[in-house]
């Protein structure tokens, strides 16, 4: 798991998703769920749980990564701890994280995703990043 924002914004995969304890200790109150081909996270109750699952590619609906960016906006913007995970946190995670962010600040959305990128490796999909910024263009 990569701490995006000190205290509020966290890159992971599903594994790290599933770390309850891990999730409860690092105070992360909302985790969003990216990953279509991974089961339904387990989380307790009071955790805020969204799944919104996307493929790594240009074939997911655009009011699935519509939602997904906006959620992850307002979860940002309202301060609430939030973890972005998928399946290996490489590609959907790091792009949605990327765009949500471009949104807050408004600031370029690939610039937000070079960023991401000088710490955390990312390996985003061809289809899915075209497809996100033709999203954010129209916005």
């Amino acid at each position: 798991m990569r701490e995006i924002l000190p205290n509020l914004l966290w890159i992971g995969n599903a594994h790290d998703a599933r770390d309850v304890k891990r999730v409860l200790d690092l105070g992360i109150a909302a985790v969003i769920d990216l990953a279509l081909e991974e089961p339904a996270v387990p989380l307790t109750r009071e955790i805020i749980y969204c799944r919104l699952p996307l493929i790594d590619g240009a074939e997911n609906q655009p009011v699935i990564l519509e939602t997904a960016v906006k959620t992850v906006a307002r979860l940002i913007s309202e301060e609430i701890p939030t973890l972005v995970a998928c399946s290996a946190g490489m590609s959907r995670s790091p792009a949605i994280v990327a765009a949500a962010l471009s949104q807050v600040r408004h600031t370029d959305f690939e610039a937000e995703l070079k960023q991401l990128a000088l710490n955390y490796p990312s390996d985003v999909a061809p289809g899915l990043w075209n497809k996100l910024k033709e999203l954010l263009q129209e916005s």
